[in-house]
């Protein structure tokens, strides 16, 4: 049998309740709780844990504490009494604000960038921090990989360099002959390498930031090279095996085994990347042609020290 239908019962309509709406909410005043301050800086610090109490370390993993014991200590023996380093044109270097200074670049393990830093953290009249770029594949090198960011080295890529000079107004440190330089011998010393393709160039004029060339004297000497091994260094895992005074025959710690050459550190008059208007980066032509610029001053002046100099451990 066929189900009956049943039949469909309306439902009562319901008067709406009364109360506040939500207008006569929001007017209601909320009672107003004492304002909580989070715990400070100092009180934090003291919760966190590691070899570092202090955690003074930037964003970049620049340690103040690390950098400043490695100052007092090597670098700074380095710099008064085994180099007795000599700074010409301090006063180019800007007080303020984003600037890429640009050097040449030479030794099995180059000294020429610390030196550098040091110059300006002691001679400038308004010292300032400086940012070294280093290249990627000191990434395969754990003892390197972990110390090179604490004492202000940055891997060379552009987003980096444009941050630090654009965003921070950092100064910023490249060296363009890159591992070329590096590899040198001592009978190519103080012909400098090409500068790639001027990359350093593009990134300093997205930032608007200057170029201050500088030419550096007594790193060839102080680290020279004078052969290469290529089956021991495919053996070992090196970047390169080189013949030096003090390597390999001293072992790894011989890679520092710097002697005792005179620095003189020239720092050039600025080049203003500015003056050529906005979005100059993309025109190839002018950055190469200003990157080869650069390196034409500073060849200029690494010969003209050298004229002048009568001795490489006197100057």
């Amino acid at each position: 049998m066929a189900e009956e239908a049943r039949p469909i019962v309306e439902a009562p309509e319901l008067e709406p309740e009364t109360g506040p709406g939500i207008a006569e909410v929001l007017e209601v005043e909320s009672p107003r709780l004492p304002a909580r301050r989070g715990p400070g800086a100092d009180e934090l610090r003291e919760q966190l844990p590691g070899l570092e109490p202090e955690r003074r370390v930037t964003d970049w993993g620049r340690s103040e504490r690390l950098e400043n014991l490695t100052d007092r200590t090597i670098v700074d023996f380095l710099y008064r009494y085994w180099f007795r380093v000599e700074v010409q044109g301090i006063e180019n270097v800007p007080a303020e604000g984003g600037a890429l200074l640009v050097s040449n670049h030479a030794g099995a393990l180059p000294p020429d960038a610390p030196m550098i830093a040091k110059a300006i953290k002691e001679e400038h009249p308004r010292p300032r921090p400086v940012h070294v770029t280093v290249e990627h594949f000191f990434k395969g090198y754990p003892g390197f990989a972990m110390l090179l960011p604490k004492i202000g080295a940055v891997p060379a890529h552009p987003a980096n360099v444009h941050r630090l000079l654009y965003d921070e107004g950092q100064l910023v440190v490249v060296l363009p002959e890159g591992r070329k330089g590096t590899e040198k011998l001592v009978k190519d010393r103080y012909r400098l390498r090409r500068f790639g393709r001027g990359g350093f160039v593009e990134a300093a004029m997205r930032a608007q930031a200057p170029i201050v060339p500088i030419a550096l004297l007594g790193a060839e000497e102080a680290a020279p090279i004078f052969a290469h091994i290529g089956v021991l260094r495919r053996l070992t895992g090196f970047l390169y095996f080189p013949i030096t005074p003090t390597f390999p025959h001293f072992g790894i710690p011989g890679m520092l085994g710097y002697l005792p050459a005179k620095f003189v550190i020239r720092f050039l008059p600025p080049i203003p990347t500015d003056q050529w208007g906005e979005e100059s980066w993309l025109d190839r032509g002018l950055v190469q042609e200003v990157a080869g610029d650069v390196r034409d001053r500073i060849q200029r002046n690494v010969l003209d020290m050298l004229a002048q100099r009568k001795s490489v451990w006197l100057g």
